[in-house]
């Protein structure tokens, strides 16, 4: 029986392993976390890519 494991699931997983060791901080584990479900094309991607397209469109205009 085969175990299969969402992207979206290892990207949470690897987050809570950054954040645990200190290896990062919260808002670098935050980009890491979206990123994991734009990367995963889960049903989150498309509201997380508009989210991340408004964020670039506004820190360039400023």
């Amino acid at each position: 029986m085969p175990i299969t494991i969402t992207l979206a699931t290892l990207s949470g997983i690897a987050t809570i392993a950054l954040i645990r060791f200190r290896w990062v901080s919260l808002p670098v584990a935050a980009a890491v976390w979206i990123s994991g479900f734009t990367a995963a094309g889960t049903g989150a991607a498309g509201p997380v890519n508009s989210f991340l397209t408004a964020l670039i469109h506004l820190v360039n205009h400023h």
